[in-house]
């Protein structure tokens, strides 16, 4: 293979692509997930750690490609989320709304925002009971529910091949990826005037790096015991 053909990229890149083009084009429902319009959605990490959400109007598969493949949303150009830490995606489609236009039925546009933005709440929510941390990464909360609306099916599944996992699932790979996003972000918050929510991610980070290496030298030292036990 031509190692300089620009048309061809990196490994990595490439597996991401593709298994995430697999992930977006898994029938659901009747429907291509990534062709729902309304939904949510939440990324988790190589320990099932949910790590961010995020909702969309504009078609799942677009804002969430976004995300992992060209850097073009403020989580990623301002390193609080990393695509290389999301081995999992949940999705929380809202197929009743998927024929709606902002300018073809206003107010029904408005009901579906008003639905979305309440399974938002609702994920979110469930993310931080969930997480280790008892948080996540996203700078902002999202807004306060204006209905209460229950919480639809949702479909789940890695987009990371068993190639890559073994590559980025390593502890020490992963604790030193989280150490340089820590280092970007800590970096973007010393050249701006930033809200306390940045901070509040950059906090939760340092957790989540502290907690990974504690782990990991704690191992490193029960395997030390066990091989030395005189």
């Amino acid at each position: 293979m031509d190692q300089d053909n620009i048309k061809i990229p990196p490994f990595e890149t490439h597996d991401l692509r593709k298994n995430l083009t697999k992930y977006l084009d898994t029938e659901f429902k009747g429907e291509k997930l990534g062709n729902y319009k309304f939904g949510v959605y939440a990324f988790f990490d190589y320990d099932g750690e949910p790590i961010y959400v995020g909702q969309t109007n504009e078609m799942l598969r677009t804002r969430i490609r976004r995300h992992l493949t060209n850097q073009r949303t403020d989580a990623v150009a301002m390193s609080v989320l990393d695509p290389f830490e999301v081995y999992e995606i949940e999705v929380w489609p809202l197929p009743e709304f998927n024929h709606l236009t902002k300018k073809g039925e206003p107010d029904a546009y408005k009901n579906a925002r008003e639905h979305l933005d309440s399974l938002e709440h609702a994920i979110f929510e469930k993310a931080i009971v969930e997480s280790e941390f008892k948080a996540i990464l996203n700078e902002k909360d999202p807004p306060a529910p204006k209905i209460s609306s229950p919480v639809p099916d949702s479909y789940r599944a890695k987009i990371v091949s068993d190639d890559v996992y073994k590559i980025r699932s390593h502890p020490d790979f992963r604790i030193a990826r989280r150490a340089l996003i820590l280092a970007r972000l800590a970096q973007v918050i010393s050249e701006r005037q930033v809200q306390s929510g940045l901070r509040r991610t950059l906090l939760t980070q340092a957790k989540r790096l502290q907690w990974l290496a504690q782990r990991r030298f704690d191992h490193t030292a029960n395997n030390k015991y066990n091989e030395n036990p005189e």
